[in-house]
């Protein structure tokens, strides 16, 4: 077994696709086809399920594929920590939609001037996918609705967020859900935690929707609102940067349902000069005003005042 297999099995799990892996890798198909199966033999059992053109993970490549991306995450470490203090390499980051468009842009032109070496790559989705990136190894770490319960998860707080309910312009005063119940719900994919938050606020008047329908955007979202109504819960800050947003109308929520921390995570045990680096220039919240304390980690989480 060495590093060049467990870089090609990881880059296969996370694509599912031998001709899309090799593509990334810039390596021709038939090399990983050799050298995957050559892992396959020395392990004595199959990593993945092969269905036609794509392959899964077995229940063996699962729990294969934890311990090939740690092994690969140490060795990236070890690299940079031999190469110089000074941060280097790639570090892809993940955030969600409304962090990335309101929060973050001056904190990425500062990182980019500040370390130049560093060649970022920031990607944008839902909550529960950008938490599945970082688990996965496709994401050094990411901004996500918090707290996130797992063990092996680090992370720290770091905005505070109230969220408001969007209307169509001249909707009667909204106190609860009853408010509106029936009328048409926008929202991300079921893995965004917003929208989890606003079923669970229908959920908990015992009312329902009219229909949920599925956006990409914020953008979207406010423009299918100011022309035919429905609802949809948004950051105030992601709301009041959107041009048109006088063509409807917010409602604050109470506090169970409007506040909301933003954190960042990242693996357990992940300790790179880009990250420290990363985690430098946050101003992480104090505990008191967090949903939860940050876990214990090696990463200094000090203020670094740029």
């Amino acid at each position: 077994m060495d590093l060049t297999q467990l870089e090609f099995f990881r880059a296969v799990a996370q694509d599912g696709s031998i001709t899309a892996a090799a593509g990334r890798l810039h390596r021709v198909p038939s090399n990983l086809t050799t050298r995957i199966k050559q892992l396959e033999s020395e392990l004595g059992a199959e990593l993945f399920i092969r269905e036609k053109s794509r392959l899964r993970l077995s229940p063996t490549g699962r729990s294969f594929l934890d311990y090939a991306e740690r092994i690969l995450d140490l060795v990236e470490e070890a690299r940079q920590v031999a190469s110089g203090v000074e941060p280097h390499g790639s570090f892809s980051l993940g955030s969600m939609e409304s962090t990335a468009a309101v929060r973050i842009p001056d904190l990425l032109a500062r990182y980019h001037q500040r370390y130049p070496k560093v060649q970022l790559d920031l990607s944008t989705g839902p909550s529960g996918d950008m938490i599945d990136g970082v688990l996965s190894g496709r994401f050094i770490a990411a901004f996500a609705d918090g707290p996130a319960n797992h063990p092996q998860l680090d992370g720290c707080p770091v905005f505070r967020e109230e969220l408001v309910l969007m209307s169509a312009q001249g909707h009667p005063p909204v106190h609860d859900a009853r408010d509106v119940a029936g009328e048409t719900a926008f929202a991300f994919r079921d893995t965004c935690s917003y929208r989890k938050r606003l079923e669970n606020w229908f959920a908990e008047q015992r009312v329902v929707p009219g229909k949920i329908m599925e956006m990409e955007s914020y953008h979207g979202m406010l423009a299918c609102i100011a022309a035919g109504g429905g609802v949809a819960i948004i950051p105030r800050a992601m709301f009041e940067s959107l041009a048109g947003g006088r063509n409807v109308s917010v409602h604050r929520l109470d506090p169970a349902h409007a506040d909301a921390t933003t954190w960042l995570f990242w693996r357990r045990g992940t300790d790179t000069p880009a990250l420290r680096a990363f985690i430098g220039l946050l101003e992480p919240l104090p505990v008191g005003q967090a949903q939860q304390p940050a876990r214990a980690s090696g990463l200094r989480l000090a203020v670094e005042n740029p």
